[in-house]
């Protein structure tokens, strides 16, 4: 806050013991925290009348344009969409990438079918070698 370690600090408060005294200190660090207090509400409400003040004159949406603007990425991409002449019309696939997408698509889905069949076999050998499994139980003769 003022840049002071905790070593200033301490010299600080061991010099306000010596010339306030013991009896005085708590009620002056009481003052001083009241005085902290106010002096934070004091700078919230003139912060949030700020803010209220530059919502109500459109500032915020003139910053955020600036903001925008002022941001490399998004205006680089939306400039080389612009240069290419890519939009969400001119995005659609040709016949080539149609026949492509299909085979992956079908590739995909035998591929999840073959992945749960050997799931399913797998459960199955486990329930066939938990039932093989001779069950233990306690002597009750012994």
């Amino acid at each position: 806050m003022f840049g002071l370690s905790w070593g200033e600090m301490m010299v600080v408060g061991i010099v306000a013991l010596i010339i306030i005294g013991p009896k005085d200190l708590p009620v002056v660090f009481r003052t001083m925290g009241e005085f902290t207090g106010k002096a934070r509400a004091m700078a919230r409400e003139f912060s949030r009348a700020m803010n209220d003040a530059a919502k109500d004159s459109g500032v915020n949406e003139i910053s955020q344009g600036l903001k925008a603007a002022a941001n490399p990425k998004s205006f680089g991409v939306d400039k080389i969409k612009e240069a290419t002449g890519i939009t969400a019309a001119t995005a659609a696939l040709t016949p080539e990438q149609v026949l492509a997408k299909n085979k992956m698509d079908e590739g995909m889905a035998k591929a999840a079918e073959a992945r749960e069949a050997r799931k399913a076999e797998r459960e199955a050998k486990a329930a066939k070698a938990e039932e093989a499994a001779p069950k233990t139980t306690p002597d009750s003769d012994t």
